[in-house]
């Protein structure tokens, strides 16, 4: 799970990276359905890195993976 979470977050870092940021993936809990990755870059300081990560990156991974029921910043 943790491999395929990987390669979905490979197609989302191009956007990320146009404007200045990226995304690290950090760990997978399969218990709660909970990934945790790392914004960088300008992503790490924006001010709509929230947004950036329920909106984009959370809806993205929870459409693609159901498995996935939330994406945390740490």
């Amino acid at each position: 799970m943790k491999e395929q979470i990987a390669a979905l977050l490979q197609k989302v870092r191009p956007m990320l990276q146009a404007d200045g940021g990226d995304v690290e993936f950090v760990d997978f809990d399969e218990s709660t359905g909970t990934v945790k990755v790392k914004l960088q870059g300008a992503c790490g300081s924006c001010p709509m890195a929230t947004m950036t990560l329920k909106h984009g990156i959370e809806k993205y991974l929870k459409e693609a993976c159901p498995a996935v029921k939330a994406v945390e910043r740490v």
